[in-house]
Order: C-alpha cells, then structure tokens, then sequence
C-alpha cells in the first residue's frame, strides 16, 4: 500500500501548501463543523447558497460541494447554478445527495442535478447513490438500508454510465469510476455516534478533488484518511462529544507511521 499512502501524503501536503477554496453549498446542521473540519485538513471554506452570488463564488473554488441535508427548492436551483458555472469553468463537483428516496422532493431533487450538472464525485451512502442513478433501493429518512459494498457491480455501472466516480460510504467504503475499484475498511462505529461526519467526508472529497484531479484517486485518498483518522480519534474517546474533537485533531497531525499501522485498503 506504499503506492497509496505516498500519494495520499503527497496530495494532503498540496491541501496545506495551496489551501485551496472549497464552495459549499451544504446542510444547515453541520455547516460549522463541515468548515473546521476543512480547516483541520488544510483547505479554506466558504458557505455561499444565494442564487445571486453563487456563480460568482465559484469562479475562486477548487472544488464545489452540494449537499442536500437541508433541502428547499430554491436551494435547488442555486445548486444546479452553481454546477453549471463549475461545470463551464472546470472545476470539480462533489454532490452529496442526503436522503435521496426518503421524499418526493429530495428524489426530485437529486435527480435534477445528476441530469443538469456533470458531477465528478458522488458521495452518498449505498440507497442514496442507487436512488440518484434511478435505481430502486431502501432508505429510512437518510439511512440506508442497503449494503454498500454488495452494490459494488452496481456502483460501477452507475459511474460508467455517468462518467463521474461514485463513492458508497459505510462500514466499508467503496470507490469505482466504472472500471478500478477501491475498498477502505477502516473507520469506527462511533462515527455515526455524531452528526455529520458523512456531510464532511464529503467536503474532505473536495478537498483532495481540488488538487488531484484523478477523482477516483482522489476520492479514495480522502475517504481513507478520513475512516483511519476516525479509527484513530474513537480509540481514545468515550463518547461521542470527545470523539468529535479527537476527530479534528487527528485530521490535523495525522502521520504516516499512524497510517500503517492500521490501514485496512484494496486497490487494483
């Protein structure tokens, strides 16, 4: 796993070295902890919603990150603005479509922008990704009740027929853009003990899109640095209030020794 963690390291260092602007347009409930976990990896954040300057703020971006969690229509339409003009601009997109299959609207929603907007990344737990693509799978409100590395096959032709890499979250993280295929099984329980840690592993997927443009590698870098520095933070936590502290600070000094210590991949 060398070939991995020297370029994982190589890309986190270009993160802290060029801190690149990460345009958010994300979920109300955990925009702030979304920023500092951006901060924590290196990059610099912004939350810009309006319709009215979204075009604008994504001229600076590295990468734009759409997040639905908290949904209403408009926040649609600044989202489908706002990746036309990445789109235009080449600027990588990261969607998140948060409980896509759980209402009307967000089905509506998630679909409208995979139609509208070239995404680069798709980042949702495994029902989400499926429902996204038109695919019928189980949801309850924003958990899925799918698994998600048993859609691997499904995954793939989900990001070959949209030509965008799709990264499926869960107790193992599965990467594929169509052909390669990446497994992480490192990560913790607790975890899913705190609010929008899915939310920011998405943001960090930015992060790393905003300076490696192989976006199947640069998915596969920023979910497994991430599941290893929660693996790490929950160690030494007992509840979820010190885990999400411990989760920052890991982000932040991570090294390479604490990585092979415990990285559990697969790559082709």
């Amino acid at each position: 796993m060398q070939p991995y963690l020297d370029s994982l390291l190589a890309d986190l260092t270009a993160i802290r070295d060029r801190a690149p602007l990460i345009h958010n347009i994300t979920n109300f409930v955990v925009m702030n902890q979304t920023a500092n976990v951006l901060l924590a990896v290196g990059a610099s954040p912004v939350m810009a919603h309006a319709a009215e300057e979204v075009e604008d703020m994504v001229v600076y971006a590295g990468a734009l990150v759409l997040n639905m969690g908290t949904l209403w229509p408009e926040l649609v339409d600044s989202m489908v603005l706002a990746g036309k003009k990445a789109n235009a601009l080449g600027v990588p997109v990261v969607f998140d479509p948060v409980g896509a299959g759980a209402t009307a609207l967000r089905t509506k929603a998630a679909r409208r922008i995979m139609d509208e907007v070239q995404i680069s990344v798709l980042r949702a737990n495994a029902a989400e990704a499926m429902i996204s693509a038109g695919v019928e799978a189980k949801i309850k409100g924003v958990d899925s009740l799918e698994d998600g590395e048993s859609i691997g096959d499904i995954a793939r032709e989900i990001a070959a027929k949209n030509k965008m890499t799709v990264a499926v979250t869960g107790a193992t993280d599965v990467v594929t853009d169509g052909s390669r295929v990446f497994f992480c099984r490192n990560g913790d329980a607790m975890m899913g003990r705190v609010t929008g840690t899915g939310c920011s592993s998405t943001s960090v997927v930015g992060a790393f899109c905003a300076v490696q443009k192989d976006y199947w590698q640069a998915a596969a870098e920023a979910l497994g640095y991430y599941a290893m520095c929660g693996q790490i933070a929950a160690n030494g936590a007992p509840g979820p209030g010190s885990f999400e502290m411990a989760l920052r600070d890991k982000l932040y000094n991570i090294t390479r020794s604490d990585m092979e210590a415990i990285l559990a991949v697969e790559t082709p």
